[in-house]
C-alpha cells in the first residue's frame, strides 16, 4: 500500500515546479517504461499493478492494486506501470562544441517536437543535444513519450545558447536552419559542427542569429509555408551525414 503522502508525491510530479522542487520526474505506460529500460535507464522506483511482467532483472518494483494505481496515475485511464527517476542536468563540458555534431535547440515549446528531435538525434548519432532553457521540459512525460526510448541515449544539456557560443572555435561552423539560408545540399563534408533549430513560430531568438556563422535552408519545390521542426532536423541530419559518407 501506497501511504498517503506518497499517492499526493506521485500526483504532484505532473507539474514541473514540484519536479523541480523534489529533483525526480515520472513517466507511465508500458511501452515508454519498457523503452527506457531495454535503453538501460536506471530508475529509483516503479510501481506496477500485478497484470504487468517486468523485464528479467528490474530491480525497485512495487506491486499495488489497480485502484491504488489509479489514485496515482497522471492518466484518466491508468495504466499498469509508473516510474519515478532522478532529474540530472550534466553540465556542458568545456570546450564540447568544439567536437562532433552537435544538435542545439533555441526555444523549442513544443514536448512532442523535442521528443522527436531527441529520437532524430539519436538516429543520426549526433554527439549532444543542447536545450535552451525555454524549450519543453525534458523530464515531461510527453519530451520522453515522444523519444522512443532515446532520453535514455542521447546526451543532453540544458545552457544559455548564445554564451556556449561564444565558446565555439572559429572553424567549427554554426549552422542555423532559416528560410533565407544557404542550400543544405552544398554544405561540404562537416564533422564538426553545431546545427541550430529555432522554435517553431518565431525561428531563431536575436541572440542566437547573430551567433550563426552560416544560415542554411531546405529547397522548397512547393507552396508550404515551412516544415516541422522535427522534420527539418532530420533533412539537415542526414544531409551531414552523407556528405561525410562520401566526403
Amino acid at each position: 500500500m501506497l501511504t498517503k503522502a506518497e499517492l499526493q508525491s506521485l500526483r504532484a510530479l505532473r507539474e514541473k515546479k514540484n519536479r523541480e522542487a523534489e529533483g525526480c520526474f515520472v513517466v507511465e505506460g508500458v511501452k515508454v517504461v519498457g523503452e527506457l529500460l531495454a535503453a538501460g535507464f536506471a530508475f529509483d522506483a516503479l510501481y506496477a499493478t500485478p497484470a504487468w511482467i517486468p523485464p528479467a532483472g528490474t530491480a525497485n518494483v512495487t506491486v499495488i492494486p489497480p485502484a491504488e494505481m489509479a489514485r496515482a496515475s497522471h492518466f484518466p485511464t491508468p495504466t499498469e506501470v509508473l516510474a519515478v527517476g532522478t532529474i540530472k542536468r550534466p553540465p556542458l563540458p568545456e570546450g564540447a562544441l568544439a567536437h562532433g555534431l552537435t544538435l542545439m535547440l533555441d526555444g523549442v515549446q513544443d514536448p512532442g517536437n523535442v521528443g522527436t528531435l531527441l529520437r532524430i538525434a539519436d538516429w543520426y548519432a549526433i554527439d549532444r543535444v543542447v536545450l535552451s532553457p525555454d524549450c519543453a521540459d525534458l523530464f515531461s512525460q510527453k519530451v520522453i513519450n515522444a523519444s522512443k526510448g532515446s532520453f535514455a541515449r542521447v546526451v543532453v544539456h540544458v545552457a544559455d545558447l548564445p554564451a556556449v557560443l561564444v565558446g565555439v572555435p572559429a572553424t567549427v561552423p554554426v549552422l542555423g536552419c532559416d528560410l533565407t539560408g544557404d542550400d543544405v545540399h552544398a554544405l561540404p563534408p562537416l564533422r564538426d559542427a553545431v546545427i541550430v533549430i529555432g522554435s517553431e513560430g518565431q525561428g531563431l531568438s536575436p541572440a542566437v542569429q547573430v551567433k550563426v556563422t552560416r544560415s542554411i535552408t531546405i529547397p522548397r519545390h512547393g507552396a508550404a509555408e515551412s516544415l516541422n521542426a522535427g522534420v527539418a532536423a532530420a533533412i539537415v541530419l542526414d544531409n551531414l551525414r552523407r556528405a561525410q559518407a562520401t566526403g
